[in-house]
């Protein structure tokens, strides 16, 4: 069982500050960006790396403490055989040439997903980021690697079965949420998928109940420390009730003298 001091929206309201503490993002586009230029799909997975280190730079600056991105679905094995090759190989190269930098900056580096089928030398790589930056406090930096959503409940719900096979039929979410694969970080405040598509893909399905959505034209390579400044904003103008009314959310802001 995974220990957490967080706590699920659903439960208890959580607080709500002007700056997402968690932002958790889909980075698509990448293909569509490289074919706008006549260039393969995989320089768009490329170009695609430079935007994920504007993207850590810019939430440490802003004071956000954890950042997810979806690197690699459970269903994106579908693709074409040379394009999932190249992204494993980008993932060993990136891991290779930023996970000091990552540890300089005072980061913690997570990967969640099956790691069972990437090959074992990137799974090292992977445990050893993992190992180095633990310690780290400024942003944890987590990468959703074939990770499914439902994959996750389900992993979690056989660790839950298997750790207390006997209270089978009276399990409670806590006890369900403590199992999943983000036990250590808050549920995601802000929800950012670029390319113009509006879904979540199979991403977070549990955690995402109560995030704020924001869906942007713009592709993953072009997305910038401006873009996610516009979905700052947008996520400032949202009354987040949390089931209650508008008329509760006012009066709570009152009482605890903020502005809703």
């Amino acid at each position: 069982m995974t220990e957490s001091s967080f706590v699920s929206s659903t439960r208890v309201i959580p607080e709500v500050g002007g700056v997402p503490r968690h932002i958790a993002i889909i980075m698509d586009g990448n293909g569509r960006w490289a074919r706008k230029r006549l260039m393969p799909r995989v320089a768009g997975h490329s170009r695609g790396v430079e935007a994920v280190r504007a993207v850590i730079r810019a939430c440490m600056e802003r004071g956000v403490g954890y950042l997810t991105l979806f690197a690699f679905s459970s269903e994106n094995w579908r693709r074409p055989a040379d394009e999932v090759s190249f992204l494993m190989q980008l993932f060993m190269r990136s891991l290779q040439k930023e996970v000091d930098r990552l540890h300089q900056n005072g980061i913690r580096f997570r990967v969640v997903g099956d790691l069972a089928r990437f090959d074992t030398k990137l799974v090292d790589m992977i445990r050893n980021a993992e190992a180095l930056t633990a310690a780290n406090e400024r942003l944890t930096l987590t990468v959703a690697a074939n990770y499914g959503g439902r994959w996750d409940i389900m992993q979690a719900v056989n660790r839950l079965h298997a750790r207390d096979p006997q209270r089978a039929g009276a399990y409670t979410e806590e006890d369900l949420a403590a199992e999943l694969a983000m036990a250590y970080a808050p549920e995601p405040d802000l929800f950012i998928r670029t390319g113009g598509e509006q879904r979540i893909s199979n991403f977070l399905l549990w955690q995402l109940a109560y995030a704020e959505l924001h869906f942007t034209d713009t592709l993953w390579p072009d997305f910038d420390a401006a873009a996610l400044d516009l979905a700052i904003a947008s996520y400032r103008k949202r009354e987040r009730r949390f089931g209650r009314t508008s008329e509760q959310v006012q009066q709570a802001a009152l009482g605890s003298g903020k502005h809703a």
